[in-house]
């Protein structure tokens, strides 16, 4: 009889932990998610809304042409692929729809799923930079040697400070379900014989 009553107060114990197990790795998930929101680390925990410069249209569409803001593009790959915007940098009004093109070629001899993440600077400026269509919406499967074009239409919110008179619209590119290749190192040129 001790021995069934060991076993029943071990099993409610046993039943507790379990119980407590499944709602720690539940509280997981809203965790994480606000952690990533606060610091930014990974923008693809948060929802669509509230992505900075997610797909939801600026709320006041008027153009602003008493301001001119130089957006530059940059691009960043992680891993053997051509990646890069199709030019450097375009000034637009606040308020003006914009669209440039990026381009990527899977140099590598076999098939790949890739996907961007993108990244503004200065940081504030992220809030205000709402993109319509981007090709980090989605993750893409493309084959040896294959090339593509992506657009990303997108309006500056009004609302952007007045000191920001230039965005930076960073993207790395990554292939998804790989490991992810450390970032390059600068290496010092190496000089040649006699000099």
């Amino acid at each position: 009889m001790a021995i069934r009553g060991e076993n029943l107060k071990m099993m409610r114990k046993l039943a507790v932990v379990a119980g407590g197990m499944f709602l720690f790795g539940y509280a997981l998930i809203p965790i994480y998610k606000h952690i990533c929101e606060l610091t930014g680390i990974n923008i693809l925990a948060l929802g669509e809304k509230q992505v900075p410069g997610g797909s939801t249209a600026a709320a006041n569409s008027q153009v602003d042409t008493s301001r001119t803001i130089t957006v530059e593009f940059d691009a960043n790959a992680r891993g053997p692929w051509l990646f890069k915007p199709a030019q450097a940098s375009l000034q637009v009004h606040p308020g003006q729809l914009a669209t440039v093109m990026y381009e990527f070629q899977n140099v590598q001899t076999h098939r790949m799923a890739a996907q961007a993440i993108p990244s503004y600077a200065p940081r504030n400026a992220a809030a205000h930079f709402n993109k319509l269509e981007c090709f980090c919406f989605n993750q893409y499967t493309l084959e040896p040697g294959e090339k593509k074009q992506w657009p990303v239409a997108f309006v500056i919110d009004p609302k952007l400070p007045k000191d920001v008179t230039t965005i930076t619209l960073s993207y790395t590119f990554f292939e998804v379900g790989s490991k992810t290749p450390p970032a390059p190192t600068a290496q010092a040129p190496v000089q040649g014989a006699g000099g």
